[in-house]
């Protein structure tokens, strides 16, 4: 019977925190990913991230009962009543189809799978003959998101990457998009207007826009929230839009002939705002600009919600969102696709069960070595056990951090394993050699943990630099290997030693 010590207290706990951080998931149903603004499930309040129980009194527990029952509701193109059940709370409306609504299975566990395992396409992406700055890539980052949420996408991924040059990249990753969806998308340059009347009034970046408000409550806030007669609420903002002079001359020139609205309070014609050519919204002009040479404007907007909170919430990422367009809209440069791959999701089920048939095989080559090796079938479990408990304490902190496990990071999580094994190997030899001498059993293990030691640091010193290697594409490897030697070195390595010395001794 082997003695629990402290250091395999610790062991047990990692390992137990690490199942609360993956969670695996027994749940039933089809969970919803996306709702299109401004379709009738999304005003009545249905939401990404609801897990579908009924629809229509038909119970649902997988994706496909969902189609099905789909197909089954809308027969002809007639207008049908929809009673959808959710895990939160029950919506009735009238629809002749839910095409706005996309749904996928519940996740088994917390784990969130790459595009290497989920399906999609990844795009490395470069202004075209120009090197940019760290912030300029955070403005490119912020209005390729504006420009793929204004075609609809989502499942969206967009992150900044570096290569050992220094060069900053953009990598954008589009679950179930074609290498053709992507060129479409990111392959133009980003353009931002501003119209009255059909006549481009100022456009996005320093041509025409000096500043806008931002971060500051005096001249961009949330000024007010109200019951909406429809149900919910609705919540007003606010925020100032600093021209430069000539567009400030030809915003007067535009609105000096416009009549007001009903209201009076407002010009009769609205400022659209387009991003690529695509309208995606529409503001109400203040009547007091008419004809006006003023370089401060202030654009209004809202956002709506079925509570208060939430409505605060969707008018604070509009205001966000056309801050960002107007800022940024219109780049300096044209992208260039240095890299796109792309997956399809049968192929990335076929990866994922490869890669667990592939673990099995280590499992058993591993084990099969050792017991020829040692003759000891404790020493045979011992390394396995702690194997797998390496393997399973780095899903469990890749799930906590929300960390896309693609190829590499796989690839990353087999390099530790096979580290932790080596070390283990150096842990044993260290230990049932050598007994003649006059050394102690912990002075050879004391000595194992200084070639350990040593290796850790040759391993953290290489993968350092791969972090940041091939625009970040291998930045999975590196992270988890990281990971794996940390947990190794922390955790596990010293709960086997003292596994190893209960054994000998």
């Amino acid at each position: 019977m082997i003695k629990l010590t402290t250091r395999i207290w610790i062991l047990i706990i990692a390992l137990l925190l690490a199942a609360l951080m993956i969670s695996p998931s027994f749940q039933t149903g089809a969970v919803i990913k996306s709702v299109e603004k401004d379709s009738n499930a999304y005003n009545q309040g249905l939401r990404q991230g609801m897990i579908l129980k009924e629809v229509n009194a038909q119970k649902i527990e997988s994706q496909e009962d969902y189609v099905l029952a789909v197909s089954n509701l809308f027969v002809s193109n007639n207008e049908s009543r929809v009673d959808i059940k959710t895990d939160k709370q029950e919506f009735i409306f009238l629809a002749n189809n839910l095409s706005e609504i996309v749904v996928g299975p519940i996740p088994k566990t917390k784990l969130k799978t790459g595009l290497d395992l989920s399906g999609g396409a990844r795009a490395v992406i470069k202004p075209e003959n120009v090197s940019i700055s760290e912030e300029q890539l955070s403005d490119l980052i912020a209005i390729t998101n504006e420009r793929l949420n204004a075609f609809g996408i989502s499942d969206v991924t967009v992150r900044a990457a570096k290569d050992l040059s220094g060069e900053n990249y953009m990598v954008v990753e589009i679950a179930g998009a074609t290498p053709s969806d992507v060129k479409s998308l990111l392959g133009s340059q980003g353009k931002f207007e501003a119209k009255v009347a059909n006549q481009t009034v100022f456009e996005g970046g320093e041509r025409d826009i000096s500043d806008v408000c931002r971060n500051d409550g005096k001249c961009a806030s949330i000024t007010g929230c109200f019951p909406s007669q429809e149900g919910g609420y609705f919540c007003s903002f606010a925020f100032a839009v600093y021209l430069k002079e000539d567009a400030a001359k030809k915003h007067a020139e535009l609105t000096k002939n416009l009549s007001l609205d009903s209201t009076g309070k407002y010009l009769s014609e609205k400022l659209y705002l387009y991003v690529d050519d695509i309208e995606v919204d529409s503001l109400l002009i203040s009547s007091n600009l008419r004809g006006q040479t003023q370089t401060q404007i202030q654009i209004q907007g809202s956002g709506a919600g079925q509570t208060q909170e939430e409505a605060v919430k969707e008018a604070t990422k509009q205001m966000n969102r056309l801050q960002t367009i107007l800022l940024t809209g219109s780049l300096p440069y044209k992208l260039e696709i240095v890299k796109l791959d792309t997956i399809s999701p049968f192929l990335g089920k076929e990866f994922t069960k490869n890669i667990i048939y592939l673990g099995l095989v280590v499992f058993l080559v591993i084990s099969l070595s050792l017991f020829i090796k040692y003759r000891k079938i404790k020493i045979t479990l011992a390394v396995i056990l702690t194997m797998f408990s390496e393997m399973f304490i780095t899903l469990g902190i890749a799930a906590l951090i929300k960390w896309n496990l693609d190829a590499s990071s796989i690839a990353g999580i087999i390099a530790g394993m096979g580290t932790g094994v080596n070390d283990q190997i150096v842990i044993i030899d260290e230990s049932v050699s050598g007994k003649e001498g006059r050394e102690t059993l912990k002075e050879k293990v004391k000595r194992a943990f200084f070639i350990i030691v040593g290796a850790f640091l040759t391993i953290i010193a290489a993968m350092i630099p791969l972090f940041w290697a091939g625009a970040g594409l291998l930045r999975g490897f590196a992270l988890t290997t990281i990971i794996g030697v940390s947990i190794g070195i922390l955790i596990t390595r010293p709960a086997f030693a003292d596994i190893i010395k209960r054994i000998e001794e």
